[in-house]
């Protein structure tokens, strides 16, 4: 049976809650009702735009600019603080809910995630009549609206929540994606950054059509594996599957917000070493090692992706975390300003399980038999990286943790809890 997946993202989520924070507080303006924005500082008029509302985008005000901009576009504009604490618990109340639903929920953003519609398909006519039942539901019960979108393959769900809004339910299956998604322009795709939109803009690819039928060596020698991701997506090619468990749930991680934009892949890859030194050291801690290892980039204007991958054999060395890490990072880098990293370890296991080895730590050094596969044997090299890490553990613990700092890192400080 042919899967098919939802996406279900609230209609400028960060404005829509705090309006209806004030409404109940008795204001009785409603912000989604006129130019506003949620972002910045109020009385220094510095920051830039998180959010903003139908009207305000008449006015040409996007996500991510500085607010000086918006308020000369817009005078009259009012500007409301951003309430994270409220957007997370909106966010849990909505998660909630929709679990109830069915339980194949991947949560993407404090607003956004995806549905497994396959396990409930016989409950309702059509997935169309039931995304619509759901977003009439979400909007009489939280007060809200949302937009979903649904298809076959999750990146086409994904874009057909973005078609016209706000309160619309719209599909995107693999056979509609040259009617409905190729005329689109090819900054509209999911994934493609400025940066992206502009080495393919000098390639003459203006529409998503237009990635779709080009030659994807072309693409990947411009843009390397993003590029290729780019011309997937612009094809409808996506096997991947809902994550009903959230890597948050049960995972190790850390993340940092960089004192300034980076633009350079050398500045990135320094932040993730230090990333994984600290996650490395948690896992250690816990007794635990990690099967997965995801990704998180937050761009300058605020939009945030993330990938993970399966580990061969479950790891918990800062070597293993870096270099997967770093992979995973050339795969999701588009180019733009990054504001914060990420890394986080999910699919965790008791260091004293027994694992299955590779082929390649089962090779032995000459001197050496074969070695079996058990919880007793490791390769020598994994048997070195494991004791590496663990007496810079004993110093760190006996000294402090800046008693014995990696070379590269002595220029940089290392990222915040």
């Amino acid at each position: 049976m042919q899967e098919i997946f939802f996406h279900i993202d609230v209609n400028s989520a960060y404005l829509s809650w705090s309006a209806l924070k004030r409404l109940e507080a008795g204001d009785p303006v409603d912000l989604r009702k006129i130019p506003s924005i949620v972002g910045g500082d109020i009385k220094k008029r510095h920051g830039v735009v998180l959010a903003k509302s139908i009207p305000a985008k008449k006015y040409g005000i996007t996500t991510g600019e500085p607010i000086v901009n918006a308020m000369r576009k817009c005078p009259s504009l009012l500007i409301e603080a951003p309430d994270h604490t409220l957007y997370h618990q909106k966010s849990r109340e909505l998660m909630q809910y929709l679990s109830g639903i069915c339980p194949e929920i991947e949560q993407l953003s404090v607003d956004e995630c995806f549905m497994n519609f396959t396990p409930i398909c016989s409950r309702f006519p059509s997935p169309f009549t039931a995304a619509t039942q759901i977003k009439d539901e979400i909007r009489n019960r939280f007060g809200f609206t949302v937009n979903i979108g649904i298809s076959d393959r999750k990146v086409l769900a994904k874009m057909a929540s973005d078609f016209r809004k706000p309160d619309q339910v719209h599909t995107l299956y693999s056979h509609e994606i040259k009617e409905k998604m190729w005329p689109l322009p090819v900054s509209s795709l999911y994934m493609c950054g400025k940066a992206s939109t502009q080495t393919l803009g000098k390639l003459e690819i203006r529409t998503i059509g237009d990635l779709a039928r080009a030659d994807k060596n072309i693409i990947a020698s411009h843009l390397k594996s993003h590029g290729i991701l780019l011309w997937k997506y612009a094809n409808g090619i996506d096997d991947s599957s809902v994550l009903s468990t959230p890597i948050e749930a049960k995972g190790i991680g850390n993340s940092t917000t960089l004192p300034s934009d980076v633009t350079q892949r050398d500045e990135a890859c320094l932040c993730l070493l230090s990333l994984a030194d600290s996650v490395s050291q948690r896992l250690r801690q816990a007794g635990q090692l990690a099967g997965m290892i995801s990704v998180e980039i937050k761009y300058s204007d605020f939009q945030s992706v993330s990938h993970q991958m399966a580990l061969q054999t479950p790891s918990g060395t800062s070597k293993v975390i870096y270099e997967s890490a770093c992979r995973l990072f050339d795969e999701l880098w588009n180019g733009a300003p990054i504001r914060l990293l990420g890394i986080r370890s999910a699919k965790l296991i008791d260091e004293s399980e027994p694992t299955q080895l590779s082929l390649f730590d089962l090779v032995p050094p000459k001197s050496q038999k074969p070695v079996s596969p058990s919880k007793d044997h490791a390769s020598p090299s994994q048997e070195k990286l494991d004791a590496l890490d663990k007496t810079l553990d004993s110093i760190r613990l006996k000294y402090g943790k800046d008693a014995i700092v990696r070379g590269s890192l002595l220029k940089h400080k290392p990222p915040h809890d």
